[in-house]
């Protein structure tokens, strides 16, 4: 089951239909890769003073949940693969 994100949009007129933090052109898939960078969320929030704490939590949280709603094919018998 898929959550709902209040704070993050998809628009297919926006960044070709990515998940972006609403109102911005900022994509979670963005504001993950710097994390994973390194950056801190201070750093994150000082050069992009349009997004507060709770965009970047929605970012992390939708990641998360799209994750989680991913089937692991590997999991599943060569017999039932579509």
């Amino acid at each position: 089951m898929v959550r709902e994100h209040p704070r993050i949009t998809l628009d297919p007129d926006v960044l070709a239909g990515k998940p972006v933090i609403r109102g911005t052109r900022l994509s979670v898939e963005f504001v993950i890769g710097l994390m994973a960078e390194g950056w801190a969320e201070a750093d994150i929030l000082a050069n992009y003073p349009e997004i507060m704490h709770e965009d970047v939590i929605a970012c992390l949280a939708y990641a998360r949940d799209t994750l989680s709603s991913v089937v692991n094919l590997s999991l599943v018998s060569d017999e039932t693969r579509i």
